[in-house]
């Protein structure tokens, strides 16, 4: 599936003199670093929401104290 991404000018320019230099193709470089770093992004973000949901009351929490207990039970 094509996606378009808009980039920061100085990392377009660091893109195309990577590509450049190395003979591969700028989409090649900006598939390596979703694959190699999104479970990081997920990791991240998704996170954030928890946190936000826990915030908010939305997300049940428990104590250590409480799962120990209920796991020696």
């Amino acid at each position: 599936m094509p996606v378009s991404i808009q980039l920061d000018p100085d990392i377009e320019n660091r893109l195309t003199h990577l590509a450049e230099t190395t003979g591969r193709s700028k989409a090649f470089y900006l598939r390596r670093l979703i694959e190699d770093h999104f479970d990081e992004l997920e990791e991240i973000y998704l996170a954030e929401e928890v946190l936000q949901r826990i915030r908010t009351g939305q997300e049940k929490t428990h104590s250590l104290d409480g799962v120990e207990q209920e796991l020696n039970n």
